[in-house]
Order: C-alpha cells, then structure tokens, then sequence
C-alpha cells in the first residue's frame, strides 16, 4: 500500500520559482526555425519572434531563460550581435554542425523575448574564447543607465532605458567546451572575471560559477575553496541517459529502458545531497545557490535530421521523468535556487516542437503546466510510503509526490506513478486541514512512447482526473500506470 502524510500547517521552504526555468541555445532549430523566424516571415511574429511559442511559454509562467549557451557561450561575441542586422558577422557555428550563424538573434533580440515572455534574463557569458574587458564591458552595455560610449552606443542600437540583469553566468563547462580547464585553473580564472562582473546600476549582479557535472564532486570541492566568496550561484549539469555512446532513440524503447531512465532521473537526488553537503562545509548559511542549468532527458537524435541538431522526438516517459525531476529539486530547496531544462524548442527535451508554420506541445509542457502552481510556493512536509517498482534486481519507488501551498491557501499536490503497468492505490492523509473541494488533472497515455505529432498534436494532454475520493483529512486516490497527476485541494 502506498500512503502520504501531509502535514498542511508546515513549512520546509519556499519552492523557488526559478527551478521552472527554461534553456535556449543557438544550437540546431532553438533560436533560427525555432524561436527565432525574422520579421519578414509569413509565420505570425513580433520583431521576428514567433507570437505562438511566446504565447505558449507565457502559459506555463516561464519564469527566466538561459541564453546563449551552453558551449556556444564560450565561442559567442556579444559585439557581432548588435547594431543593424545587415551589418553582423557571419561565422561558424563550431561546436553545432559548422553551420553558419549570421547573429541576427543577438542581444537586443533576446532582451526583447524575456520581455514578451515576462521572465527573467539568464545569460551566460564567454570566458572560454573571451577576455575580462569583453565580459565587463557587455553588462556596461547592457545596464549602465548614464553617459557612457557604451551606454550611448546602446541607445543608438534602439534600446534608451537599460536593461535590469540579475542573474549571470561566467562560463559554461569550464571542464570541457568552455576550455578544457583543471578545477583550480577555473577557480582563479572566476575569481579574475568575477571582478569585473559588476552591475554598473549598482544592484545586485547575481554571479553563476561554472559548475561540475554529474559526480565530479572535486571541482565542487575547489571551486566553493576558493572562490565561494565572490560567486552567489553554482551551476551543475546532469543529463539522464541510457548510455552517452550509441544513444537510444525517444520513441522506441522496452519497459527495461523505461526502468533505466527513471532510475537515471532519480539520482539527481544523490547528486544534489553529494554536492550540497560540499557546499554547506563552506557556506553553512546557504547563501550560494545550486543552479542545475542543464537537466533533462538526451536521447539519439530523430532519424533523418542533423546529428549536431539534437532534434529529439519527447513520449510520456519524458514527462514522467521531468515531474520526478522536479519533485528532487523541490525537496533540495534549500540549495537549488534555479534549474534550466534543455532546451526550450525543438533540442533535446523540448517544451515546443515545430514544423515551418506548425507547433506541437510536447508531454513535459504538459507536466510544466500541470506543476506550475508550485512555483514560489510553501513546500510541505511530506512522508510517503511507496511500494517498489522492479525491474530485475533493481527496484525503485513506484510512486514519487511533491506537496506545495500557496499564498492563497490552496494545497498543489502533484504524484507521479512510475509503474507503466498497474495503477497505484494512494491513501492521502492531512492531519488537521479543512479541505472541502478537490480537483485535478492527470496526463498519461496508451502506451508508454505515447507520442505527439504534427499529425496528432493532442495524442498526449491533460484531461480531468476523477480517481481521488475526499473523506474528511483523507485522500483516496488512485493512479493509472504511467502517469502524472496533479491536485489542487481547497
């Protein structure tokens, strides 16, 4: 039997709203075909930037965006995305294809779409192939609101007022794309080009240190040594794959690579616990945050597209994985201020896939939508008893739960049944609440590659869930296989 408790008066943090964040990379269709079409297109747009993507991420309350890399950060000049368009450089796109990137998705361009989506600007600057005076000077750029030939030249680019810029990376995979860098070599670098990574408005700049990966818990170790004190955010990077050679496609899979995967995604709790008893050795207070900026689901890329366009199709099992995800980092909040999932259109697990003037909602939209009331709201304490999912020797939790209350009082509780073959009967317990109503969605499908398409856009969406029973503090609720349900109690 699967029971939860929910105590309903308590408090163990505030979930923050930025681990709902989202990722775009000048990488295969995200920015140009993607995002990105011009002002001339016959696809509906504003300045360029497709109104039905805009119009979709504004649902699911996107609250920042990470930009412009990924590894194309450590080979990008902010200087080549300004001024008129006709006028940019035209360079090699060395990490993604060697395609040509013609930068008519530069600053300005990016500033506009946080605006029309209403979140918050993550961007990531060169440290790899840049200098100090190149970083420094783009945020005098970008923020700088007095008499500066760099403010002016802002101005004169269309942009009169500056900018406000919270939230900074400096470098991105220093350990690999971003220069192949040794942990300590990385950390004196940091130190140098946090310096000058000031916000010349004088508020606060939150500065991002480029991160580890996976379990490389030594360059946590160096970088939180020796320079914790000029950093306000780590990044770490984990992808959950089956295997990194000869990936395995998104669509065609068997329960035991189904099994796998989760197994894959539930370890981002180990990852995290490993790395935030490092950081709390250094920073007892918790004032640095952990900021996952690259997570999600890699598979082998779609038959028929670029390999370097990590063109990847997304089933029910990615959005499973991607609630299950989020239900770790909400109970690391004390640590995890913001995550990025990658990416936010047509690369790796993508909320929105398009098709010239066509778009699709992938599942893990879905499952964005369904969670977002957790967004800046009180987590709960939560103790659940779940049987074991197995697969072989190997066993996991078959039911996965988060529980959140917002300003207004209403209880979000989200629960993910990751046994793809029988429903899982939950018995909900809230000592002392006063629920009279309960509503709630659920999103699952046939089978466990359900799928959406341009020929069957809606193969795979939320629709009225009608398996929980309300008795008194009680919650009967009963899962189907494979699926994820979402809770609203008042």
């Amino acid at each position: 039997m699967n029971r939860i408790t929910i105590h309903v008066d308590g408090n163990a943090g505030t979930i923050n709203r930025h681990i709902y964040g989202h990722f775009a990379e000048h990488l295969g269709r995200c920015i140009y075909d993607g995002i990105w079409v011009g002002e001339d297109s016959p696809i509906p747009n504003t300045r360029g930037i497709r109104n039905d993507i805009v119009e979709a991420l504004r649902h699911i309350n996107i609250p920042n965006l990470r930009w412009p890399g990924g590894c194309f950060a450590d080979d990008y000049h902010w200087r080549d995305g300004i001024g008129p368009k006709e006028n940019r450089p035209r360079w090699i796109n060395s990490h993604w294809g060697n395609v040509v990137e013609n930068n008519h998705f530069g600053t300005h361009e990016f500033m506009d779409l946080c605006d029309q989506l209403g979140c918050e600007p993550y961007i990531c600057g060169n440290v790899g192939s840049g200098t100090v005076q190149e970083m420094r000077d783009w945020l005098e750029y970008l923020t700088f609101a007095g008499d500066s030939s760099l403010a002016n030249e802002r101005r004169a680019n269309g942009q009169d007022e500056p900018w406000a810029i919270t939230y900074w990376g400096v470098g991105n995979e220093n350990w690999g794309c971003g220069g192949n860098m040794r942990a300590e070599y990385y950390a004196d670098e940091y130190k140098r080009y946090a310096t000058y990574c000031r916000n010349f408005n004088n508020s606060a700049l939150y500065r991002i240190a480029g991160g580890p990966h996976d379990t490389d818990y030594h360059w946590t170790e160096v970088l939180m040594r020796e320079a914790a004190a000029r950093m306000e955010g780590l990044s770490l990077h984990y992808y959950s794959l089956i295997q990194w050679e000869d990936k395995k496609p998104a669509t065609q899979f068997d329960e035991s690579e189904w099994f796998t995967l989760l197994k894959k995604a539930l370890f981002m709790d180990t990852i995290l616990s490993q790395h935030s008893a490092i950081m709390d050795r250094y920073d007892p207070d918790k004032r640095v945050g952990l900021i996952v900026d690259e997570w999600g689901t890699w598979h082998a890329v779609e038959p028929g597209t670029n390999p370097a366009f990590l063109y990847q199709q997304n089933t029910l099992r990615d959005a499973v994985l991607a609630g299950v995800t989020l239900h770790v980092f909400h109970n690391h909040c004390d640590r995890v201020h913001m995550a990025n999932i990658a990416q936010t259109v047509n690369v790796l697990q993508a909320m929105v896939l398009t098709e010239g003037e066509h778009m699709i909602l992938t599942p893990t939209y879905h499952m964005f939508e369904m969670f977002k009331g957790h967004q800046g709201a009180t987590l709960l304490p939560l103790v659940l008893q779940s049987e074991d999912y197995a697969s072989g020797d190997a066993a996991i939790p078959a039911v996965s739960a988060s529980a959140s209350r917002n300003a207004s009082g209403e209880i979000l509780l989200t629960v993910c049944n990751l046994n793809p073959n029988k429903p899982a009967e939950l018995s909900c317990h809230l000592p002392g609440a006063a629920i009279t109503g309960v509503t709630g969605r659920v999103l699952t499908g046939e089978t466990m590659n359900a799928v959406n398409t341009f020929e069957a856009p809606e193969a795979v969406r939320p629709v009225p869930f009608d398996g929980a029973a309300l008795n008194g503090s009680d919650l009967k609720i009963v899962l189907p296989a494979k699926s994820v349900v979402a809770l609203t109690l008042s």
